[in-house]
């Protein structure tokens, strides 16, 4: 498989109104396509734009450290109805949003990663579908690490696993995960999609991207000896959608890793990654999976939280990563 054409969806959304973000979505899908894109991929929840029902400008925060939980935050998280955050915005997964973008993918002859506020028992879930070029829904991923400080967030279900599929293409076929924004913070998400087999990992994103956010990605990938690509919304200091190959090198013949990275504007953003270079390359490296020692990693499975991490819900309660 020679290469792999990822075209990076940087776009803005017209706040939640589902008709308009699809329309839209469906517009630079055939852009991308005609650009000669294997896969599309969205920017996170794209479906509502990443807008909630919560009064724009608001500090939502319901998750603060103890000695940093003054009577205002107090009053005003208590009076906050998280199960409202979200109501009326989510879709089913077999509804008719995705099943459009799967009717494109199908015409287009292009695999589209479409991401969703998906209906679930309870809260929502914050889920992408990785669909390919003949119009099969090949895994739903639900966000894992959720944003639980903030209110939005903190009202929806997590995922529970880290899927990977195999994506045929025209080239070929290749293993593809994703990870969904803050789950970029957590070492551990691209991680486990490296041992489970991804050589490449989706990122759908909405959040400023600064440089150590976008440092995250570039040592996902290197750690990892695997693809990242990640779309992000055109806004003043988000965008810079980017991907990273854990194998480019630069004309002096340092190693490089960056594909890709877009500007805060709104377009489509092509990375190409070599996969028959990247395949040499994890073939005959020493990172990813080649000496770890997972014997000695007991403590990244204990839920405890000691400080200075300790953290009070909106009720007042230690938050317990157990329940989440």
């Amino acid at each position: 498989m020679p290469q792999f054409k990822v075209a990076l969806l940087q776009m803005k959304a017209d706040g939640n109104n589902q008709a308009a973000n699809l329309a839209k979505g469906e517009d630079f899908c055939r852009r991308a396509a005609a650009q000669g894109a294997d896969l599309a991929l969205f920017p996170e929840m794209w479906n509502v734009g990443y807008t909630s029902t919560l009064p724009a400008g608001e500090d939502f925060d319901v998750l603060r450290h103890p000695a940093r939980w003054p009577e205002e935050i107090q009053r005003k998280a208590a009076a906050l109805r998280l199960e409202e955050v979200w109501q009326g915005l989510a879709v089913a997964r077999d509804g008719g949003f995705v099943a459009h973008f799967q009717a494109l993918a199908k015409e287009l002859d292009m695999a589209i990663a479409i991401t969703y506020l998906e209906q679930w028992d309870g809260a929502p879930r914050n889920s992408v579908s990785i669909i390919d070029r003949r119009g099969q829904m090949l895994l739903t991923y639900a966000k894992v690490h959720t944003c639980d400080f903030a209110a939005d967030e903190a009202a929806l279900t997590p995922g529970d696993e880290f899927p990977v599929c195999q994506l045929e293409t025209a080239g070929g076929p290749l293993q593809v995960g994703a990870m969904i924004c803050y789950d970029r913070e957590f070492l551990e998400s691209a991680r486990i999609l490296m041992l489970k087999g991804a050589e490449i990992i989706l990122t759908p994103n909405a959040c400023e991207m600064e440089p150590h956010r976008l440092g995250q990605l570039r040592a996902r990938a290197d750690e990892n000896m695997l693809g990242v690509a990640m779309a992000n919304y055109a806004r003043p200091r988000w965008g810079h959608s980017v991907a990273y190959d854990p194998v480019i090198y630069d004309k002096q013949g340092a190693r490089d890793t960056l594909v890709i990275e877009a500007g805060e504007s709104e377009g489509i953003y092509l990375a190409i990654f070599e996969m028959d270079q990247i395949r040499d390359y994890r073939r005959r490296e020493v990172w990813g999976n080649a000496f770890r020692k997972p014997r000695r990693y007991g403590p990244l499975t204990a839920p405890g939280i000691e400080e200075p991490f300790t953290r009070v819900t909106a009720a007042g309660d230690p938050y317990d990563p157990s329940k989440r």
